[in-house]
């Protein structure tokens, strides 16, 4: 009962994003239903209790049909309530005295329903006819114009329009199924398995429909059952040494039901999240997608065939008509993403590092966390567990695509970008920011929420590439974490007020933009500092060759990035198109040059010249000593910046000409 319970509030997180997309808090507004399941304790009863803005209209399940056809919320929620307490209940336990006008509950055993002109207002059926057969009218809730469609039942009841009823597979339903495209709900919520075929769920999505997977949505009851057995290994172990009873063991058991539900929850509300960006920069991304596919069938992990996942030639076509993924495809391709991170860890000696100690202890309850912590390390399951934990982590949060082009890019291996995303994840306090942006569900746009989100994941895709950049072999995790959180957080919030010029009204926009869409000026602020307090990586890293003040090094490296218009064509890079694999490695490429060439100009004016002096004597003096080779440079800036011209091969004479200083600047 619990398990099904945690199911459906982990398939309702789907829900209400997709809801928030549209611009409905469906936890405060109120939104029309219909539905497949009863109210008897299942998945389906336990989703129509979890939003008392629920008006639902139409439902049946093996046995009843039931029609409400306008119905009080607060009423029937009630009601409902009444049901799922009320053992083996059916809808034909409803109280008929609370059901609206021309509605009612009816045996899904007679020949004939009759419809009611209220019936047939609510789901808009356009026959003439007085009444039907249950599963013709079955086939009109399905096709309802409402909000949602809440699916608890058992069975497949849509199908795509190319597919025929027996390749579905589900003969009991053949007389009631439906088309994707014949869908008109807003969103569909999948608290039972399979109740859509793949292609009908990429008909629906291609239609306009919100709607992910059924693995999706019900990953909560998997992810349920992963810790109800994670954890009964754990205290048998306790057991076994005599240090916890039989009795004990199952009294704790049930104490930490509700915490686990939590722990599972997250994981539900992280992937809704990032599957909503993905959504948003589907057609960008589209070729990226496509070699992150090319990339999994060349391990034999996908087929595309099987997963329905589009072939080159349908690459081509969405391609060409400006479209991307769809979310059920989406849903497949991120799926696949986790399972190959999980898989490439096993062997990698990642599991035996200090700092993973805490994200074992973290997958447990809290009361596990302290008293049987000694016998976490002994888990037979525990290397698994970090690296499910670690893949939810970092595709939840980075991407579905974050490890694969860090990969490509750098030719670092998953198990490198691993720690090189837990160190970013660290030193730049991401977990808060998650938090605070989190907190704004319901109170900004979904559009502005997700803007919050890419800023942040613009700072961890550069991060993770500096460190793998940087770093040769096996990254210590916890000596970097050491060296750059506490220093970051000191500089960080002081970034802002070194910023001049260009750089700084690039960034008074920013944060104006982000406050006029809703965003908090605290948590603005930070977000639009978060590319310039990137460039403290390279700037720690300065203050500690030359044993200078870090923050007084950060002075002279954003002011000399104002001097050379450092911003201005790190703007032209990122504009740069990455339609394939090569030109999106000359892309990176060509960025990671430019901050080199930067932090090179800023080691030598700190090195050369007199730190006892101002940042502008300094500068001064520098670019006194190398005047010819300082005025070159800007004039061939000067010329890009009036032609205009920013394809790679202008930008790659630009970044020329600012390196050229460094080595000047060495002689």
């Amino acid at each position: 009962h619990k398990a099904m319970g945690i199911t459906a509030r982990g398939a309702w997180e789907s829900v209400k994003r997709h809801f928030l997309e549209l611009g409905i808090d469906c936890q405060k507004q109120d939104f029309t239903a219909v539905g497949v399941g009863d109210m008897s304790g299942d998945v389906f009863g336990n989703g129509m209790l979890l939003s008392e803005h629920t008006r639902l209209i139409a439902a049946f399940d093996h046995r009843h049909v039931f029609f409400d056809p306008t119905p009080d919320a607060a009423t029937s929620f009630k009601e409902r309530q009444r049901m799922f307490a009320l053992p083996r209940s059916s809808w034909d336990d409803y109280d008929r005295s609370l059901i609206s006008a021309g509605g009612g509950v009816y045996s899904r055993a007679e020949k004939s329903i009759p419809i009611t002109p209220e019936v047939r207002a609510a789901l808009d059926i356009q026959s003439d006819a007085e009444s039907m057969t249950p599963n013709e009218l079955f086939s009109h809730i399905l096709r309802a114009n409402v909000d949602l469609l809440w699916n608890g039942g058992i069975g497949t009841y849509i199908k795509a329009s190319s597919e025929s009823h027996a390749q579905v597979g589900d003969k009991a339903n053949d007389g009631l199924r439906i088309d994707g495209n014949a869908l008109r709900v807003r969103v569909v919520g999948e608290g039972g398995n399979l109740g859509a075929t793949q292609l009908g769920r990429i008909e629906a999505s291609r239609a306009g429909v919100k709607i992910n997977t059924d693995a999706i949505d019900n990953s909560a009851g998997v992810d349920t059952s992963d810790h109800e057995v994670n954890i009964k290994i754990l205290l048998d172990q306790a057991v076994a040494a005599g240090s916890l009873s039989r009795d004990e063991r199952h009294e704790l058991l049930a104490s930490m039901t509700d915490e686990v539900g939590q722990l599972v929850l997250r994981d539900n509300y992280e992937q809704n999240v990032i599957l909503e960006q993905a959504r948003l920069n589907d057609a960008p991304m589209l070729r990226v997608h496509q070699r992150l596919m090319h990339q999994l069938e060349s391990t034999g992990l996908l087929n595309r065939a099987v997963e329905y996942l589009p072939n080159d030639n349908a690459i081509e076509a969405l391609h060409a008509a400006g479209l991307g993924l769809s979310s059920p495809e989406l849903s497949v391709l991120m799926a696949y993403v986790k399972i190959e991170l999980k898989q490439t860890k096993d062997t990698d000696t990642i599991f035996d590092e200090s700092w993973c100690e805490e994200i074992l202890t973290n997958y447990f309850p809290t009361a596990l966390r302290t008293k049987y912590a000694d016998l976490m390390a002994t888990h037979p399951l525990r290397r698994q567990i970090i690296a499910t934990v670690l893949a939810n982590d970092i595709v939840n949060h980075g991407g579905i695509t974050f490890v694969s082009r860090a990969a490509e890019e750098t030719g670092a291996v998953a198990s490198e970008v691993t720690r090189a995303y837990q160190v970013t994840r660290e030193i730049f306090g991401f977990p808060q920011m998650w938090a605070e942006i989190e907190a704004l569900d319901g109170q900004i746009t979904t559009d502005a929420q997700c803007a919050l989100y890419f800023e942040l994941r613009r700072l961890l895709d550069r991060s993770t590439r500096w460190f793998l950049q940087s770093r040769g072999g096996t990254l210590n995790v916890a000596n970097e974490i050491v060296k750059f959180r506490e220093r970051i957080a000191a500089i960080g919030p002081h970034v802002p007020s070194m910023l001049q010029g260009a750089e700084l009204a690039r960034y008074d926009r920013h944060v104006a933009r982000m406050v006029a869409d809703g965003t908090p000026e605290s948590l603005a602020r930070r977000v639009a500092a978060l590319l310039d307090e990137f460039s403290l990586l390279d700037i720690i890293e300065i203050a500690d060759r030359v044993d200078q003040d870090a923050a007084q090094v950060a002075d002279l490296y954003f002011s000399l990035s104002e001097r050379f218009e450092v911003d201005r064509l790190l703007h032209h890079i990122t504009n740069l198109p990455r339609d394939d694999r090569w030109t999106s490695n000359a892309r990176s490429a060509l960025r990671s040059d430019l901050y080199s060439a930067l932090a090179g100009i800023t080691m030598r004016v700190a090195k050369s010249m007199d730190a006892s002096k101002s940042r502008d004597q300094r500068i001064a003096e520098w670019e006194e000593w190398l005047a010819e080779g300082v005025g070159r440079t800007r004039a061939t800036l000067a010329e890009i910046a009036q032609s205009e011209q920013t394809d790679l091969a202008t930008l790659s004479v630009a970044l020329r000409a600012v390196r050229t200083l460094v080595g000047q600047g060495a002689a």
